[in-house]
């Protein structure tokens, strides 16, 4: 079954993006404020990713005040910034998927959901979007897994189709997660399929630069060590480092001066770097996809290839409060490496449906969501079907 024949049978499908992937939304009446300058009350909703605001040097301290969790070690729960409420715009529809902004300068899945209306596809209804709060895993989001039940279970209802359920990157890891709650007789009722775009399922090495000292991907006005603030506050980031057991207990992801570290050594990681909260987060979410438990549906497990990807991060002594100085590369999308995303083929004659590896020789991570559906027949290197 090739994706051009998908498009034509009009198959229902939702889609739940990656990491940052779709918009979030504020109100604020709080007690303290980080800043004389920054807003202490609002009485509507307002944009907090991406919020404009963040762009400016006062005003980045602000979002980062805003879109913060607060982690309790005791309860295992985050909560939201005191006097911060977030919420979700748009589930159900496209538009907080399509463009991560107002003025829509920010795009991500536009391309894709438009290439799918020109072949006769609806917005909102027979392709609809699943945004989530990504700050959070999935082991404290469960009303979102609730809601996306409900959609798919409406979608099927409305159209007598089961549904095509589409992820991206970490977004992946959520649609593995939702599908490993069902009986199978739900899924086989509802669900026609499982895309799988790039996703990191062993775990992404770029989290660990992520954690120790920041990155603000071409953010040029805010600097890796104050966008780390906010990048160790989310669950999600711990939930996406290397999966111990998966990666070879030898493999050193950061190197420093003073000492390597590898997936065995996450608690000395986590002290070092000064973020302790890291560790409680990581054991509170490490065993959640990690076993990779076979989602039971037909999957199209789709990924880059052929570009150099950072498996290894080398450090002077500065570590953390200073960039890698030096990468060791493997092959990858230029963000995951090529050996997590291929994980998808251990499903392979682990469950009855059919499991089909695609890989693009060249195809950046974020591109496999700014592509639409139909280039990826001609982009092929590789395709294998099991």
């Amino acid at each position: 079954l090739t994706f051009d024949t998908m498009l034509c049978l009009h198959v229902p499908s939702c889609s739940v993006p990656g990491n940052l992937g779709n918009r979030l939304e504020a109100k604020i009446d709080k007690p303290t404020l980080v800043h004389w300058l920054c807003y202490k009350k609002t009485e509507k909703w307002f944009p907090l990713w991406i919020d404009l605001n963040m762009f400016i040097p006062i005003g980045v301290d602000c979002w980062i005040d805003n879109i913060r969790l607060a982690y309790n070690r005791t309860t295992r729960r985050s909560s939201n910034s005191p006097g911060v409420q977030v919420r979700v715009p748009g589930f159900g529809q496209t538009y907080s998927i399509e463009y991560l902004d107002y003025n829509r300068l920010a795009g991500y899945f536009y391309t894709m959901v438009e290439h799918l209306v020109n072949v006769g596809y609806i917005r909102n209804e027979t392709v609809r979007g699943a945004p989530y709060d990504w700050r959070l895993a999935p082991n404290e989001n469960a009303e979102y897994l609730a809601k996306l039940q409900n959609l798919v279970e409406e979608m099927y209802n409305q159209y007598q189709e089961p549904v095509y359920l589409l992820g991206h990157s970490m977004g992946c890891h959520y649609v593995l997660y939702f599908l490993n709650q069902q009986s199978q007789a739900w899924k086989d009722k509802y669900i026609r399929g499982f895309i799988s775009l790039g996703a990191p399922w062993g775990g992404a090495v770029k989290v660990l630069r992520v954690l120790a000292s920041g990155v603000n991907d071409g953010l040029s006005m805010i600097s890796n060590l104050k966008i780390r603030e906010e990048q160790r506050m989310v669950t999600t980031n711990a939930w996406m480092l290397p999966v111990e057991g998966i990666w070879p207990s030898d493999h050193v992801f950061i190197s420093t001066p003073t000492f390597n570290y590898t997936t065995k050594d996450y608690q000395r990681f986590f002290k070092d770097i000064d973020n302790e909260e890291g560790w409680y987060m990581w054991e509170d979410t490490k065993n959640l996809t990690s076993d990779l438990h076979p989602p039971g549906v037909e999957v199209w497990c789709m990924y880059g290839m052929g570009l150099p990807t950072a498996v290894t991060n080398i450090y002077d002594e500065v570590f953390p409060n200073g960039d890698p100085v030096d990468f060791v590369y493997a092959d990858g999308d230029g963000t995951v490496d090529t050996f997590s995303m291929s994980l998808c083929k251990r499903w392979v004659g682990k469950q009855e449906k059919p499991v089909h590896i695609t890989e693009f020789r060249g195809l950046f991570h974020l591109d496999m969501a700014f592509t639409s559906l139909k280039p990826f027949t001609v982009l092929d290197s590789h395709i294998g079907d099991f």
